[in-house]
């Protein structure tokens, strides 16, 4: 999926020449605190609604005001991933969506961004997570996928955290994302083969081959 797919054709465009109180007005309508700006069809920027509630005046066009993140958009061609990095950095409620002439095309809400990661990673499919403990060098999904799918299990999504995130100890993160819910099996599986479960959440209760370990999963159980 591509940025132009995701572009919400409601989300009107502001013009340079439009007031700071028509820009609050859409704000309100819409629902959003942001909004892109265009003159003649060529982006300007995004003004936001906590820079507008400063202006005293509500008939102060736009064009008088800093216009925030000029700079900063999407192509069309852009994957999903690529725009929720802009969301991160520069704190984005609409992500600006530009033809390759530099000309707008449209807004990207961001809370669509984020409820189409919700549907492409299967968070609401019922299943449990799973968070290993790994080190970078021995890391094989492929393995891991292995040792998970021979207990009847596919992993419906996966996210991998660098060890850089959790220095000194240089040990990475795999988030896995499963079709089942009793995962007893699993652990058990993954921990005989060298695996260290960090975290592991679940609907059904998790029974441990020994009482420690019951103890440690305990604390992550989300029931």
């Amino acid at each position: 999926m591509l940025a132009s797919s995701l572009i919400n054709p409601m989300i009107p465009v502001l013009k340079p020449t439009d007031s700071v109180g028509t820009a609050l007005d859409w704000m309100d309508e819409y629902s959003v605190k942001q909004l892109a700006v265009a003159d003649s069809g060529i982006y300007q920027g995004i003004v936001s609604e906590d820079i507008l509630f400063d202006v005293v005046d509500n008939t102060e066009l736009l064009v008088r005001l800093i216009i925030q993140h000029k700079d900063i958009f999407a192509s069309e061609d852009q994957h999903p991933y690529e725009l929720l990095r802009l969301v991160n950095q520069f704190g984005l409620k609409v992500i600006p969506v530009l033809h390759d002439d530099r000309t707008f095309a449209g807004s990207i809400l961001a809370s669509d961004l984020v409820e189409h990661f919700v549907n492409e990673l299967g968070v609401q499919e019922k299943g449990a997570v799973l968070v290993l403990k790994i080190a970078e060098r021995s890391y094989s999904l492929s393995e891991i996928s292995r040792l998970i799918e021979s207990n009847g299990t596919r992993i419906l999504s996966s996210y991998y955290s660098s060890g850089e995130v959790y220095n000194p100890s240089n040990e990475a993160r795999l988030t896995l994302k499963l079709n089942r819910t009793h995962i007893t099996p699993i652990i058990a599986t993954l921990e005989r083969f060298g695996y260290q479960i960090e975290e592991a959440h679940a609907n059904d209760p998790i029974e441990s081959v020994d009482q420690e370990r019951l103890d440690m999963l305990l604390r992550y159980l989300a029931t």
